[in-house]
């Protein structure tokens, strides 16, 4: 995917209230969903752009590029890990970082041990899809046991979907699983189908796109 270059702050943040406008539509409160800029794909340049468009809070997906960003504009926002997290990263991750959404392997949860973290959030693989990360639901309160740091959380990345409305059953067997066990941050929901995640109680929408598009300059 092309790199976002040139971004234009009013019309990120145009795209931000038109987020907000769709989060009350499907009947949760903006106030009550973080927006968690996905900035993958915007170089550190132009963060500046998303902080004067009202963004405070992104999600980077790779360790290396987590601190090169980090490094040139520390303060301008609170930082999420979001992306696969390899156990070997995790010394570079937890110490740098508000919240890691994506822990679901035990090499994973010895590294915190090591180099502990804020808090921390499970992926689940709620859909059982063979060769997907994350943790079983069936194998999650032990995890969850097992793990050094304090879980507040679960995430999950359903199935591809051609309908945002087909990954609605998912989204809501992981608001359960958060209710059973006492957890109260639900990341779940990207452009394609931030409305149903956050209709189904999701708390922090990843989102990449849909604050993005239409707001290159020229």
């Amino acid at each position: 995917m092309t790199p976002y270059t040139g971004l234009d702050p009013r019309r990120i943040a145009e795209n931000l209230e038109r987020v907000r406008e769709r989060i009350a539509a499907a009947g949760s409160d903006p106030e009550r969903v973080e927006i968690c800029a996905a900035i993958k794909y915007v170089p550190a340049e132009e963060l500046p752009a998303l902080g004067a468009a009202g963004i405070t809070l992104v999600g980077e997906n790779r360790a290396q590029d987590l601190l090169a960003k980090q490094e040139r504009h520390a303060g301008l926002f609170d930082w999420d890990f979001i992306g696969v997290l390899q156990s070997r990263k995790v010394r570079d991750v937890a110490p740098n970082v508000r919240l890691i959404h994506s822990v679901a392997s035990d090499s994973a949860l010895r590294q915190l041990e090591r180099h502990p973290a804020r808090e921390v959030l499970v992926e689940v693989n709620v859909a059982g899809e063979e060769g997907k990360a994350g943790i079983a639901p069936s194998e999650l309160r032990a995890f969850i046991e097992r793990c050094p740091v304090p879980v507040t959380g679960l995430m999950t990345m359903p199935p591809f979907a051609r309908r945002a409305e087909d990954s609605r059953p998912h989204f809501a067997r992981l608001a359960e699983l958060a209710a059973e066990h006492g957890l109260s941050r639900l990341s779940m929901g990207t452009t394609q189908d931030y409305e149903v995640a956050v209709a189904e109680g999701s708390t922090i929408a990843r989102l990449g796109t849909v604050l993005y598009e239409g707001a290159l300059r020229g």
